[in-house]
Formats: structure tokens, sequence, C-alpha cells
């Protein structure tokens, strides 16, 4: 008995989805998409796409709201 065996995996293991509501809310219309939040987040959780703030991964944010705080268009709001 190889030490592979005892690491093999159920082939029968379902897949679950987790969708989730996001807890962060960004007003795009008042977002610049001057990029301060998407670098200042420790989780690289926020991305800016066509000049817009946008969220990457809602499941990775800590809520430790540093994006919040950086806005200098008060546009975002961690829940």
């Amino acid at each position: 008995m190889g030490l592979g065996s005892l690491f093999k995996r159920n082939k029968k293991e379902k897949k679950e989805e987790v969708v989730e509501d996001s807890h962060i809310d960004i007003i795009t219309d008042e977002c610049d998409g001057c990029e301060k939040c998407a670098i200042a987040c420790p989780n690289n959780v926020l991305i800016i796409v066509d000049d817009v703030s946008t969220v990457r991964d809602a499941q990775v944010c800590k809520s430790c709201k540093v994006c919040t705080a950086i806005c200098p268009n008060d546009c975002i709001t961690v829940n």
C-alpha cells in the first residue's frame, strides 16, 4: 500500500456552488475609477473595469472597510 492511497479523493464528491449576495455596495454613477480602493484593498477584492470600481470576489472580503475610508467620492459601502 503506497502513500498515495491515503490521499485518494472521493470521486462521488458533489461540487456545491455557493451563490451569495455581495455585501459591498458601489454607487457606480459616483465612481470615477481613481483606483485608490483597488490599490488599498489588502485582500485584492476590488478591480477597475471600464473606469468603474467593481467587486472581483466578495467572499474574499474581510470587511476591513479600507476601501470605504480611502474612497474620495464616498461611493463604497461595506455591510
